[in-house]
């Protein structure tokens, strides 16, 4: 018997009915053989973990643009927090954690520079709109690799693309990190936002504070508490105190934070170099690289005009920008 055998069995002995087991998942579109020491889930886990698209997660914007100092949040913490807190939720349920976890590792690799802004106005310029969710499955079925992708597992695939909207997903594990994005954004919002200056804690609404506690810590381990409580079998929900605590809170952050005027000017910069990146690269293709280029003659210009940006870090897509539109000094000898 492998290790990875070993390890499938102890799956089956120890996880809940409702989890999901790797000896079971329905496979990758490219069959391989099995790994002698890992199973399928934690092989896509690491696969994630390696990727180009995970590692440019670290320059790229959570929230707020550009900000100055350490300790805002990046697309990669928020990545690891949302991990930290699904794997903290399936353990609690007895789900694959190893699942959980690439699944969480995995669902923003799509995401495009400049958070939500970058997000926005791309889906303002692609002919066919454009969504993060469907482009991290993107990500790791074609763009990773130079065309190759990364070709995970069935599960791993439908937990990112239902991370965020439609219909939910198929696992449990699936659901698990759908429920600790919202978890994990709305709480490193609130404790970002007050760093930044642009909220007073003693603005947030009195009665979801009294339900869900008066710290960030205390608020996830409230949510996170209640959620496995009240997740018996292959439900996830929160009890309805909790859950209407959780929606004040969300409401209250749209209703502000997120549309706080500072940052609407600043999302109007990233409005303009986006799409002052996206004109040029589609009249002239042969700025990308030549996957880029392959991209278009393949696929359309759009496509691949859509891929490029996407994948750039906030730093890259900038610099890019200077290059293409800021004169340059005249260096006189």
């Amino acid at each position: 018997m492998t290790i990875r055998e070993q390890t499938e069995t102890l799956e089956r002995l120890s996880l809940s009915r409702y989890a999901a087991l790797s000896e079971k998942s329905r496979g990758r579109r490219k069959p391989e053989p099995a790994d002698p020491m890992r199973p399928c889930f934690q092989r896509d886990r690491d696969r994630i973990l390696h990727s180009k698209a995970f590692r440019r997660l670290k320059q790229k914007t959570q929230v707020f643009l550009s900000p100055e100092g350490d300790h805002y949040r990046t697309r990669l913490t928020h990545t690891l927090e949302v991990s930290q807190i699904a794997r903290t939720i399936a353990r609690a349920l007895r789900l694959n954690e190893d699942l959980t976890e690439a699944i969480a590792l995995g669902h923003d690799l799509g995401h495009t520079p400049f958070g939500h802004a970058g997000e926005r106005a791309l889906n303002n310029l692609c002919p066919g709109g454009f969504a993060h969710y469907q482009q991290s499955l993107r990500v790791v079925d074609f763009l990773e690799k130079e065309g190759e992708g990364l070709n995970l597992s069935w599960e791993v695939r439908n937990g990112i693309v239902t991370h965020t909207r439609g219909t939910w997903a198929r696992t449990m594990e699936g659901r698990t990190v759908r429920i600790a994005d919202h978890i994990a954004f709305l709480n490193h919002d609130i404790e970002d936002a007050i760093s930044a200056g642009v909220l007073d804690p003693a603005a947030l609404p009195a009665e979801a504070i009294r339900v869900l506690g008066n710290t960030k810590s205390r608020r996830i381990t409230t949510m996170i508490t209640d959620l496995v409580q009240h997740s018996p079998r292959n439900t996830m929900q929160f009890s309805p105190e909790v859950e209407g605590a959780y929606n004040t809170l969300k409401d209250f952050m749209y209703a502000t934070v997120y549309v706080d005027k500072e940052a609407k000017r600043e999302e109007k910069k990233v409005d303009k170099l986006v799409g002052a990146l996206y004109e040029r690269l589609s009249a002239e293709p042969d700025l990308m690289p030549n996957f880029y280029i392959q991209i278009a003659f393949n696929e359309g210009i759009d496509r691949a005009v859509a891929d490029y940006i996407s994948g750039m870090s906030d730093e890259f897509a900038t610099n890019l920008f200077e290059e293409l539109f800021v004169p340059k000094k005249w260096a006189v000898l």
